[in-house]
């Protein structure tokens, strides 16, 4: 996964609103929906990445989930999750959903079949 993203900054010249201004100071890992092919549709106007998402709203089951920093059950946990938190689903990938909690993060994966689709 490349961890690479350019930050886009005001111009006031004729070539448009947006220039990119060269790689953007990374925030650390898991705060923001950001990676190097994806990001959180709501930045944007922050961060340039060749695709960006809509966040799918789900609710985590009963018995809860564990946020991890990778799609592996031994990956280490960031955070455990009651039943009926909500996760906003930015990408799948196999048996794992990647996502955030809100926009400010925390930011991870979550066995897909932990969540359900919030009506």
């Amino acid at each position: 996964m490349n961890n690479s993203a350019a930050t886009l900054q005001p111009d006031s010249s004729t070539h448009g609103p947006y220039v990119l201004a060269g790689p953007a100071p990374r925030p650390a890992p898991g705060t923001l929906p950001l990676r190097g092919d994806l990001a959180h549709v709501a930045l944007a106007g922050r961060y340039f990445v060749p695709h960006y998402a809509v966040p799918q709203p789900r609710a985590v089951l009963t018995g809860g989930a564990t946020l991890h920093d990778a799609p592996s059950e031994s990956a280490p946990a960031i955070r455990d999750l009651a039943e009926g938190e909500s996760f906003e689903v930015l990408d799948i990938t196999g048996a794992w959903a990647w996502g955030c909690l809100s926009l400010d993060g925390p930011v991870g994966y979550i066995r897909l079949d932990l969540l359900e689709a919030i009506p």
